[in-house]
């Protein structure tokens, strides 16, 4: 145990150079490398004139069906230099690709053949699902950014198998990955490759109303990735460092002639039946049984502009949170997985980041109460108005009053000006009203943030991020700061960057998230990105360092906590398995009530180090496994973290997933206490069809003794219209429930597009 004097000056001392030594030292050792690379290897600028390509408009009737037969492929301009970023940047294809472009009054029709030199033989699919996992499943995407801003795009994606994944990306720095539009493809798989063909209805792309007289152009990207060489290749040319969503490299996509502005609502209907049984032992303590109808409305004003209304809003359908044990002193940041909310989150401000959210929507419908239970959602309103220069956006919603809880209004408002080719400034207020409960003898109250914020590329590979908000709470009257400053550099060779995050203790963003009150967090950090030559097996090998050190905001000199993140071994073989090595030093002032799991961790300092080794196969084969042993001590005793899983998808219709993980900790705490936990997940995937599937999963978690199982059928009858049925139960006491929480529901969505 040291005090915190001491261990500061062992971090400047010792520990700081050595991180220095970790994080420069490979990048010295490769340079000689480095410097002989071809130019093509090198971190690009943007191309000063854009590549351009043609759309031809069809002269027959297209069939959707994977098969690319008709005559108007034949007449559509083939696109066929690919670009190679992975598994090293430029030089020959192994696995070519063609691309055609077509369009006709309604839709724009992208068709695909994607060479392989194995056919079916060498598709690599994890399973049928959704929004699947696009860096382990061989794919075929499409960028488009058609209002031009450089900075937005909305991608559709396939698989073999014709999955459909489609997502929004902001500035090529967060994506949003439960983004759905309306828009169908079909595959076909051969001997020779799969073919792959696109229908994207033009009332499904946001584009700027045409002049007459201009030619229309919009930014194109096209990726693939053959999975089984993890062969990544790109049109046109982007530099390794980035992705295809990185929209000042886009080619211009000329030729089209795209309907003007008309009626564009998307009507969603939804009815629903739930049944909802909570047991204490064997007495009933409280039934719900009852139907349910609700809706969404979208309603494309313009081109640019569109409002989202959502009446009697449900989200029964929507994924659940995982157990998760916390050792930490931060808040554990939980995803937003509704639909409504997801949809353009990446808007908001501090939407990228885990450390400071002055808007975070997983804050609405939950009681203003200590246990935080859900509360209905009578309506919503969500309203985007995006052009090449600006976005204006907002949201209002409507929690309805509760038992145990009063009624509350949220409303965000946002604006974000564009300058320059990929620089933005944006301005977001939020604002909460808690409505008074006389039973409960509560006073209406509200809250208030307002924030700045912004991103700056000097260059491609530089990002500059920053965002700073001030909050204000009417009912302790108390004025909150928060903030979070970014800068990076990514090249094809090194990466290295500097995070900066504060929050003030009387920071209170009720519609948003913080990970701590009262902190100021720096991390800068970096690490080389190596290819050799002479180690045949692989693909990439990133060792480096990041240094994380947190004091109090309000007294800078009260030091909170520091830690160095050494990875000498960060590698990614050429089947893209995975080995790292690393041990992380970590010096700890404990000066508040802490006990993690219940042990509870004497007031001082502590200094110990932590060791992690991790291994995963190559996750997109039938069958694929991954360990991680985290071990070493942990504040006053030791703690040992062993964590396993396994994946067997014997077919791409069925998976099979069993997950692992059991603590061993130690000696720990006041009382030298010793904790066994252990979590255990499994689950299944059945699919008839990208279309039809049953997926499911069990979880068990020693260390509160329950377990909880979640059975969801989902079938997409019509595009983007479901019928669901979901299963829920949890139980604490596996063996005698002392209680049970068991809910069943079922619901049908339709969707019309006029």
């Amino acid at each position: 145990m040291n005090r915190y004097n001491q261990s500061e000056n062992m971090i400047t001392s010792k520990y700081y150079r050595l991180f220095l030594l970790f994080l420069f030292l490979p990048a010295l050792c490769g340079g000689a490398t480095l410097l002989a690379q071809e130019k093509e290897t090198d971190n690009f600028p943007p191309p000063e004139i854009p590549r351009t390509i043609s759309a031809t408009k069809t002269i027959g009737k297209l069939m959707i069906d994977g098969r690319l037969e008709e005559a108007d492929w034949e007449r559509a301009e083939p696109i066929t230099n690919f670009f190679r970023v992975e598994p090293v940047q430029g030089g020959p294809i192994k696995n070519l690709t063609t691309v055609r472009v077509l369009y006709d009054e309604k839709n724009l029709y992208v068709g695909v053949f994607a060479a392989d030199s194995l056919g079916k033989k060498g598709v690599r699919m994890q399973d049928l699902r959704r929004d699947f996992d696009n860096g382990e499943n061989d794919v075929f995407g499409i960028q488009i950014d058609a209002q031009n801003t450089k900075q937005y795009a909305v991608s559709f994606q396939t698989t073999p198998h014709g999955n459909q994944l489609d997502l929004q990306s902001f500035n090529d720095n967060n994506t949003d990955e439960d983004w759905n539009a309306l828009w169908r493809v079909r595959t076909q798989r051969t001997d020779k490759g799969y073919y792959a063909e696109f229908a994207i209805p033009f009332k499904s792309i946001r584009y700027d109303k045409p002049i007459e007289g201009k030619a229309v152009e919009w930014g194109i990207t096209f990726y693939r990735l053959a999975r089984k060489d993890f062969e990544k290749t790109v049109f046109p040319a982007i530099p390794q460092s980035f992705s295809e969503n990185r929209m000042v490299y886009a080619a211009k996509l000329i030729g089209l002639e795209v309907p003007p502005p008309s009626a564009n609502i998307r009507v969603e209907p939804y009815a629903l039946y739930q049944y909802d049984e909570n047991k204490t032992g064997e007495v009933l303590t409280e039934k719900l049984n009852e139907p349910k109808i609700g809706g969404d409305v979208k309603w494309a004003i313009n081109p640019n502009a569109v409002l989202d209304l959502t009446i009697n809003t449900d989200f029964a359908q929507a994924d659940v949170d995982r157990a998760v044990n916390n050792l930490e002193r931060f808040n554990i940041f939980f995803p937003e997985r509704r639909q409504f909310f997801l949809e353009n989150s990446g808007i908001w401000a501090g939407g990228g980041n885990f450390q400071v959210r002055p808007f975070f929507s997983r804050t609405i419908g939950l009681e203003n109460t200590f246990n935080a239970a859900p509360a209905p959602l009578d309506a919503g309103a969500r309203y985007t108005d995006r052009n090449e220069n600006r976005t204006i956006a907002a949201l209002a919603v409507r929690q309805r009053e509760t038992d145990n809880s009063t009624g509350s209004t949220f409303g965000v408002a946002r604006y974000t000006q564009n300058y320059g080719k990929e620089n933005n400034i944006g301005a977001m207020i939020t604002y909460r009203l808690d409505d008074s409960f006389d039973n409960l003898g509560i006073n209406s109250r509200n809250n208030t943030t307002i924030s700045i914020d912004g991103l700056i590329r000097p260059k491609s590979e530089i990002t500059l991020s920053y965002l700073v908000s001030t909050s204000l709470d009417s009912e302790t009257g108390d004025t909150g700061f928060s903030g979070r400053l970014f800068a990076g550099k990514r090249t094809n060779n090194y990466y290295m960057g500097y995070l900066n995050a504060f929050v003030s203790e009387d920071y209170a963003p009720d519609m948003g998230f913080v990970f701590q009150k009262d902190v100021m967090y720096h991390s800068p950090g970096g690490y080389a990105i190596l290819r050799p030559k002479w180690l045949p097996f692989v693909r990439r090998w990133d060792p480096g360092a990041f240094f994380n050190y947190y004091h109090d905001f309000e007294d800078f000199g009260n030091f909170q906590q520091s830690s160095l993140y050494i990875f000498p071994i960060f590698t990614w073989f050429k089947d893209n398995s995975f080995v790292e090595a690393s041990f992380t030093p970590t010096w700890q002032n404990i000066n508040f009530d802490f006990a993690p799991l219940g042990l509870q961790i004497a007031q001082g300092d502590y200094s110990y180090t932590r060791y992690v080794l991790k291994y995963n196969t190559d996750q997109s084969k039938k069958f694929s496994g991954s360990i991680g042993y985290d071990f070493g001590d942990f504040y006053n005793g030791t703690r040992n973290t062993l964590e396993g899983g396994l994946r067997y998808a014997p077919l791409p219709h069925i998976a099979l997933t069993a997950d692992y993980e059991y603590n061993n900790i130690n000696n720990v705490g006041v009382a030298s206490n010793d904790l066994d936990t252990r979590l255990y997940t499994g689950g299944l995937r059945v699919a008839l069809n990208p279309r039809v599937q049953l997926s499911t999963f069990y979880q068990y978690n020693s260390f509160d003794e329950q377990g909880r199982w979640n059975v969801r059928f989902s079938w997409e009858y019509m595009p983007l219209s479901f019928i669901y049925l979901v299963f829920n139960d949890t139980q604490t006491d596996l063996f005698d429930p002392i209680q049970q929480s068991t809910q069943f529901i079922s619901k049908i969505t339709f969707l019309k597009q006029f």
